[in-house]
């Protein structure tokens, strides 16, 4: 198992702490120095804040245990492609990498609809790969939703 594998095992666990709780199955974990320094599920409904998507949370928590928002040398793996939301604030956050697992044809600002880290004039670049436990993690988004049209 690879370190990427590792880590998305880790988001997938926070994106089903989110599914239970009746949001989004999305998670999301911030790296540094080959260690998990924070985590974040998706919260918009419980925390009637639709800015609290998976990506958001954890780089807020990350930004409080360093005690900056500047999360140089981070790696973030989130188990769903970001949005364009999510990709400006990891842009905004230096994050230096994203890995991620399931595509979002629809909001996806990683390559599927647009690719917002390619954009030019961006004061920081962010390495983004895709596709890492895509089937685990696309699996527990339709799953979700299969339940929900039930």
């Amino acid at each position: 198992m690879t370190a990427d594998t590792d880590y998305m095992t880790l988001a997938l666990a926070q994106a089903r702490r989110a599914g239970e709780a009746g949001e989004v199955p999305v998670g999301a974990v911030l790296v540094q120095g080959g260690q998990a320094i924070a985590s974040g599920s998706n919260r918009p409904i419980s925390g009637c804040d639709p800015t609290a998507h998976a990506e958001i949370e954890a780089l807020r928590a990350g930004a409080r245990a360093l005690g900056t928002y500047r999360l140089n040398d981070t790696v973030l793996y989130v188990t769903l492609e970001p949005c364009l939301m999510c990709a400006a604030a990891l842009v905004h956050a230096r994050v230096r990498r994203v890995v991620f697992g399931a595509w979002d044809p629809r909001a996806g600002a990683a390559g599927s609809m647009l690719d917002a880290f390619a954009l030019p004039g961006l004061n920081h670049r962010v390495d983004v790969f895709g596709g890492v436990l895509q089937d685990e993690c696309a699996a527990l988004l339709t799953g979700f939703f299969e339940a929900r049209r039930r």
